[in-house]
């Protein structure tokens, strides 16, 4: 079978994940107590708040909650399309671009209550971060929500003892431990410096984003910062990103 992990080497990829998992549990957290109790990552919450909204008739309460599920869906629709267009700079694009949108929500105006403007950025930022890992199965890392590493722990558990897990099995209680940690911490941070906490998030996609532009300026095509999978839970017969890239290349 063939291994469609982004990046191809674990020693990378896995501290990768924990970090950025930590980062978006500290930014929903953040979110969470600076917003109305508004998730910045965790749509599964936003949805059954926008079902109780409507069905309360509170609509500009629902469709605040609908536009930030929007904005999510967009950021992993720009991300992954971001992801297959910068080949072996992905890392580091999806990285800074994540960095410089948890800034800018701090400028943006608030808005009014049915669209949270200032939320807006942040939110892209978290559905793109999505797009920024793949697993042994070129499926997206799931870094910004649990119930996903949640479900895929309890099968790998029951496939441990009816066979072998998937070699993403592996992984999940640690992001879920990650994203936990996240939060206590963006909980922390946001006592002492309300939404200015979001600096926080900045600050370490910032920095993971200059780790990994030094390592792809240093270490070309290293599996350190780069694979051969196709683009984010892409079909089994997709081609490979870089294959695309170099017949995109060759047809300019």
């Amino acid at each position: 079978m063939t291994d469609k992990s982004f990046p191809a080497s674990a020693i990378t990829r896995v501290p990768l994940a924990l970090m950025l998992s930590g980062l978006a549990g500290c930014a929903d957290a953040i979110g969470f107590l600076e917003f109305s109790q508004l998730f910045m990552s965790f749509m599964s919450g936003n949805t059954t708040r926008f079902g109780a909204a409507v069905a309360q008739g509170e609509w500009d309460g629902a469709t605040r909650v609908a536009s930030v599920i929007a904005v999510f869906c967009l950021g992993a629709f720009a991300g992954t399309l971001v992801a297959a267009w910068a080949g072996r700079w992905r890392l580091p694009v999806l990285l800074w671009l994540q960095a410089a949108l948890l800034c800018l929500g701090l400028g943006m105006p608030e808005g009014p209550v049915p669209f949270p403007f200032h939320v807006y950025p942040v939110v892209l930022a978290l559905g793109m971060q999505n797009a920024t890992l793949q697993d042994a199965d070129g499926r997206s890392l799931a870094l910004t929500y649990v119930t996903g590493a949640v479900v895929r722990f309890g099968t790998g558990l029951a496939n441990l003892l009816l066979h072998k897990p998937a070699d993403s099995f592996w992984i999940q209680a640690p992001l879920w431990g990650a994203l936990s940690s996240g939060a206590v911490v963006g909980g922390v941070l946001h006592t002492y410096f309300g939404e200015a906490a979001f600096l926080f998030t900045a600050a370490l996609a910032a920095g993971l984003a200059l780790a990994v532009t030094v390592l792809t300026l240093a270490k070309p095509g290293s599996r350190l910062i780069a694979g051969t999978a196709p683009a984010p839970d892409a079909p089994a017969d997709a081609v490979p990103v870089t294959v695309v890239r170099e017949r995109a290349t060759a047809a300019s």
